[in-house]
């Protein structure tokens, strides 16, 4: 059942809360990026996707996702552990050794959710791609979603599948980009300039749509549906989603300083005081 409004608000400060609590607690991981994209994943769970209450690897039947940059993996266990694939309680055992929740997300420990490993950028877009054709041999009209890091796209294998993707007519995928402007080093700008992603995008032959407020569920929840809209008429679709990373947390915004790096004591208790709700338990 999809949550009102309210409910998808209260259940984003949540996962932010976990994704602090995770990284403070091993004292690793990347909480900039994870924030930055929480509205997306707990829009995208709780009310874009047509998924099964039930996980398993092939997907047959329901729409999928797969996560490219996966070093946001705070972000993607919080979201599927309170989307009910596995407890909640297990987020405590984040990066731990011999724990199913390792800094990438890896298939071998068999999390549910979690359909590939991802822990080298510039994979998921070619995963993706695959897993849509699959869908179409096999008859199947779900849609098969990825995300991917603005940064990641300086990896040239997403070209190519760029290329391939829309030259062999993979209508049925919906690919994200966290624009969010900002790498480990420095800003995508600095680090490797890109240019215009839209343009780039369209010269090959991809539909483009933008969202413009990435942290904002209704601006996510419509642009996300624009985009289903889009999606079997020949062409791939890409969302480029501008968001901010650190989002929620003062001293985490507009800086790419906190892309790695994890909160002392002092600063996960400010982080937590601007991130309360009622309506959710920590783990």
């Amino acid at each position: 059942m999809k949550r009102n409004t309210q409910q998808l608000q209260d259940l984003c400060i949540q996962v932010r809360r976990d994704i602090l609590r995770m990284v403070h607690a091993v004292n690793s991981g990347h909480p900039g990026g994870s924030l930055g994209c929480t509205e997306f994943f707990v829009a995208l769970y709780q009310n874009i996707m047509d998924r099964k209450e039930t996980f398993d690897m092939n997907g047959v039947g329901e729409d999928i996702f797969f996560l490219s940059n996966g070093h946001i993996s705070p972000v993607f266990y919080s979201v599927l552990a309170r989307s009910g694939y596995f407890p909640v309680s297990e987020l405590a055992t984040f990066r731990h050794i011999n724990s199913r929740l390792q800094g990438h997300p890896t298939t071998h420990e068999k999390l549910p959710g979690v359909r590939i490993a991802s822990g080298s950028l510039g994979q998921g877009l070619s995963v993706a791609i695959g897993a849509a054709q699959a869908k179409k041999l096999n008859g199947d009209n779900k849609l098969v979603y990825s995300l991917h890091g603005d940064g990641e796209l300086q990896e040239g294998q997403n070209w190519e599948a760029i290329m391939y993707a829309s030259a062999k007519h993979v209508d049925n995928l919906i690919a994200t980009i966290d624009l969010n402007g900002k790498q480990i080093d420095g800003s995508t700008d600095e680090v490797l300039a890109m240019g215009s992603l839209r343009a780039k995008f369209e010269a090959f032959d991809w539909t483009l749509i933008e969202i413009k407020e990435g942290n904002n569920l209704d601006a996510i929840i419509s642009g996300m549906n624009e985009a289903k809209s889009l999606t079997g008429k020949g062409k791939p679709v890409c969302v480029l989603l501008h968001t901010e990373m650190g989002h929620g947390v003062d001293y985490m915004m507009h800086t790419h300083a906190w892309h790695g790096k994890a909160p002392n004591d002092a600063q996960l208790e400010a982080a937590l005081a601007q991130n309360t709700t009622t309506q959710e338990t920590d783990y």
